[in-house]
């Protein structure tokens, strides 16, 4: 398929109440194995693509490694590829479509696009986020591929303390709208897990809901019927790979 066909697939795939699950890979060999194994589409994570390469997360990997990280997924897979972009590796609108652009060059159909601020405190503000969602999507037009815009809000993420996450929710609510007119394909919202929360946001708009699963989540069904559209694992299946490598290290020695 080409590039603009992948796009419209991968799209495609994201459907209320039975949502397309990506296990996040870190580098082409990841994306090849769980490709072989059945997977329709794969997407990067950002704390594991650094982590694979020795970074911390957080834009601590210089572009040009993500780049070619990417490239190579592209590359060796011919399924619908998803970036974890981070914050585009830019602050103002001209600088997310440049990097859009680039991103999009390699063969990418999808990004993950933060709202936090890499590198400094709190969120951008949501007017200045706004532009910065505009500005990629207008990119992403110019370039000819109806790219999958997975807008996240960290608002819930930053926020460990659970029992606080209902009164976070006008802010997050306020937020996902913007995004939404502002031309994201999707919500991305890590960090929740209260089911009657999720529900509420999945209700609330047509645009696919992402929810991120941690080892606490609720079931797969359980947010099926909540009407999720996609299940992200993040760092979860690096970090278990890693566990297993070094049970096979000492297994080994032994």
């Amino acid at each position: 398929m080409t590039q603009a066909e992948l796009a419209t697939a991968f799209a495609e795939m994201h459907q209320k109440g039975n949502p397309l699950v990506l296990y996040n890979i870190w580098d082409a060999g990841s994306a090849r194995v769980i490709v072989e194994a059945g997977a329709k589409a794969v997407a990067t994570g950002s704390w594991s693509v650094a982590a694979a390469q020795g970074f911390d997360d957080g834009e601590q990997m210089p572009l040009e490694i993500a780049l070619m990280t990417a490239n190579r997924i592209c590359k060796t897979v011919d399924v619908p590829v998803s970036l974890d972009f981070e914050g585009a590796y830019a602050v103002g609108p001209t600088a997310v479509a440049t990097n859009v652009t680039r991103v999009l060059k390699l063969g990418v159909v999808g990004i993950n696009f933060e709202d936090q601020m890499i590198g400094g405190k709190g969120l951008h503000k949501l007017e200045d986020h706004v532009k910065r969602i505009k500005a990629a999507r207008e990119a992403a037009e110019a370039f000819g591929v109806k790219l999958f815009i997975n807008a996240r809000t960290d608002v819930f993420l930053r926020e460990p303390n659970r029992d606080w996450h209902a009164g976070l929710m006008p802010q997050a609510m306020e937020r996902l709208a913007a995004y939404a007119e502002a031309g994201a394909s999707g919500l991305f919202v890590p960090g929740l897990v209260d089911g009657e929360l999720i529900g509420r946001i999945c209700e609330e708009y047509a645009l696919p809901v992402n929810v991120m699963r941690v080892p606490d989540s609720l079931p797969l069904a359980e947010l099926s019927e909540l009407g999720v559209s996609r299940i992200s694992h993040g760092p979860g299946p690096f970090r278990l790979a890693m566990q297993d490598l070094a049970l096979s290290y000492i297994a080994g020695m032994t």
